[in-house]
């Protein structure tokens, strides 16, 4: 049977219940992975990806305080870690999922360059966090350089193990009445897909789905009481 992902902590957490402590030594890693890392890179300008390597965050540690406070030890890390097949070094990256007003969760068609998800259906805006940066502030950052939008409410939601040892921090935005979204360069097509994640298109991967699901049960509803 594949590896499932695990979650490692569960929210709600207001941006203020989210601590990210920097740790001052970046993560050394290991010849192999170094290798690996370069190759990966390497296959990913060869189509056509502008992207670039450099500096990420790690997480090198995490707990959740007696009065609910999502604590998170971070580490500088090479980007490139995070491309390496079955070992991405507990590279962290955050998910921003987006729905609006009424509920409706914004879909991206991800560009074929890209280094995951390429051609496929994501949802909201995701990346990297960088360097001294909250993971928090990487939810409506990159919802701003993907989407040009920004939210009128953002949560933490869940702290998630993916099997190749990448971690997610996966947040929820909500968007004001009336806002508009301009996609970037790393999408080809856009949608906002219904409140009932049973009533999505074929194209919505059965991740999305399930994930929609979890978000949903939390009581991160259309009413955000």
């Amino acid at each position: 049977m594949p590896a499932l992902p695990a979650i490692l902590a569960r929210g709600p957490w207001s941006p203020g219940e989210i601590e990210a402590r920097w740790l001052p030594e970046p993560y050394e890693p290991q010849a192999a992975q170094e290798a690996a890392a370069d190759e990966a890179i390497r296959a990913l300008r060869e189509r056509g990806s502008p992207s670039h390597d450099g500096v990420a965050a790690r997480l090198a540690g995490h707990r959740v305080t007696g009065d609910g406070r999502l604590v998170l030890e971070l580490q500088p890390a090479r980007w490139a870690l995070r491309l390496v097949p079955g070992d991405a070094a507990d590279s962290l990256s955050a998910l921003c999922v987006t729905r609006d007003c009424d509920g409706r969760w914004l879909a991206g068609r991800r560009a074929e360059w890209l280094s995951s998800w390429a051609g496929q259906w994501a949802l909201g805006a995701g990346g990297a966090v960088d360097p001294d940066e909250n993971p928090v502030d990487t939810l409506v950052r990159e919802l701003d350089e993907e989407w040009s939008v920004s939210p009128e409410s953002v949560t933490g939601e869940a702290l998630v193990a993916l099997p190749q040892r990448m971690t997610m921090f996966i947040g929820m935005a909500w968007l004001p009445a009336g806002a508009e979204v301009t996609p970037d360069h790393e999408h080809d097509a856009y949608a906002w897909w219904p409140a009932d994640p049973a009533e999505w298109p074929p194209e919505a991967h059965p991740q999305l789905r399930t994930m929609a699901a979890l978000l949903a049960a939390a009581g991160r509803g259309a009413d955000r009481s």
